[in-house]
């Protein structure tokens, strides 16, 4: 494009390009720590495998494709519901098996193209997966911006609520740059509300920073920290549920990474889907995904906001993506900094993830009405109404393997596989009217 100012091969000079890439460090930066404080993984662990995955991404993509990969949203309630019914080593291994997954489709894309790949997930289907997945996930919110201990709490309530508020004008009302990191300014904003409540009602001291005086300066975050604190890895562990639920899950993030791949090719104006090729692009997404949950950190998935900074900036350079890794994954090295993360309220992820699990949510219906999708047809009536109820009413598939183990399919997973069943069972009139 003639309007950029550095292109995808394009290194600036050090004094641009350490800042340059500070920029992108801040936009992924609150989304990328709140999938793992959400879901009881080390924050640490997920800046290192972001940082490390995207450095895995712009390797395999021949340092062509400018994008920055984080901590996946889409995999949340998979990742809550193995994690508490298996333990997390399972979640890490289903999650292994999804990277595989998004091998396995890449290849198949290489060699057949991606039409099929439409046809199994028309927008109808995946729009409709989207939704579940942020509608899922809220009460979970409501939870925490309201309850302490189980019991409501207007205190909570008035912290999650400016934390929400802080999210929104920031959103709405702030331009350019700092529109990108609305999340972030929640965070501190609710944060040093939190402060505030404490000092004023100090039975809802919800900060202590006796962890964060404790951590150390240096450790390692590819590892685990024991109780003793001693280091250890955390080796994956597999099952059949947790496999096929987080390979389910990942039909929807394949779609959202096309979504994704097309959005920069728009920005940069170049077509990504050609040159490397979807099916590399796909692969480093699936490799950085499979190489997060080894050393466990949640699923990776490229990042939207690091593509809203971009398109702000005209600096689409790969090099300037690749300093924005480095940098997270020297911060991952600091524990002092992953435990002051720790230290975030409920209340202020309950504020925050009111607006998060919404936009996730909403952003399916974007992917509806982008398409198109003609709901005065029954068929796309018929599919969706399924899909919403399954997915949001908590359906659920379960029976017996043997006599010990017991196989259960729900949720996002159930909606989303019942969905593509129905999409290529119920004729579509319209089609072959066109086909004829």
């Amino acid at each position: 494009m003639d309007s950029q100012i550095y292109g995808p091969n394009d290194r600036p000079p050090l004094s641009k390009w350490i800042p340059l890439s500070f920029q992108h460090v801040f936009a992924m930066f609150g989304a990328t720590i709140l999938v793992p404080i959400l879901t009881g993984l080390s924050t640490s662990t997920a800046l290192f495998t972001a940082g490390t995955g995207t450095l895995i991404y712009i390797l395999i993509t021949g340092a062509k494709v400018p994008a920055f990969l984080g901590s996946s949203f889409a995999f949340i309630p998979a990742l809550i519901a193995i994690g508490s019914e298996y333990g997390v080593p399972y979640a890490m291994g289903g999650a292994i098996f999804a990277g595989l997954f998004y091998a396995i489709v890449a290849l198949i894309i290489k060699f057949t193209g991606k039409n099929w790949l439409d046809k199994a997930l028309p927008p109808v289907v995946i729009g409709s997966v989207i939704v579940v997945i942020g509608l899922n996930l809220a009460p979970t919110a409501i939870n925490q911006a309201m309850f302490n201990n189980n019991e409501y709490s207007l205190v909570c309530l008035s912290i999650s609520a400016v934390t929400l508020l802080i999210a929104v004008v920031a959103s709405i009302f702030f331009k350019g740059f700092f529109n990108t990191l609305s999340i972030l300014f929640g965070l501190i904003g609710g944060y040093l509300f939190t402060l505030i409540m404490g000092f004023i009602f100090p039975a809802y001291r919800f900060i202590d920073f006796s962890a964060v005086k404790e951590a150390k300066w240096f450790a390692l975050p590819f590892l685990q920290t024991g109780a003793d604190g001693s280091y250890f890895w955390m080796a994956p562990k597999f099952n059949i549920v947790a496999i096929i639920t987080f390979i389910i899950v990942s039909l929807a993030t394949i779609c959202e990474h096309l979504g994704d791949t097309l959005t920069t090719s728009k920005v940069v104006g170049k077509d990504f889907y050609k040159e490397p090729g979807l099916h590399r692009t796909l692969l480093g997404d699936g490799v950085a995904t499979a190489w997060a949950a080894l050393w466990g950190g949640p699923p990776n998935t490229t990042y939207g906001e690091n593509i809203g900074v971009m398109a702000i900036t005209k600096v689409y350079s790969v090099w300037v993506i690749g300093g924005a890794a480095v940098i997270a994954v020297l911060l991952s090295f600091c524990q002092k900094f992953g435990a002051l993360i720790q230290t975030i309220p409920t209340p202020v992820l309950g504020g925050i993830c009111t607006l998060l699990y919404g936009l996730i949510a909403s952003s399916g219906l974007r992917t509806i009405v982008d398409a198109g999708v003609n709901y005065e047809d029954k068929r796309n009536l018929t599919i969706s109404s399924v899909i919403l109820v399954l997915g949001i009413g908590g359906g659920l598939l379960q029976f017996k393997v043997g006599q010990d183990f017991t196989f259960s399919l729900g949720g996002v997973a159930l909606a989303t596989i019942v969905g593509i069943i129905l999409n290529l069972v119920i004729p579509n009139k319209k089609a072959e009217d066109k086909a004829e």
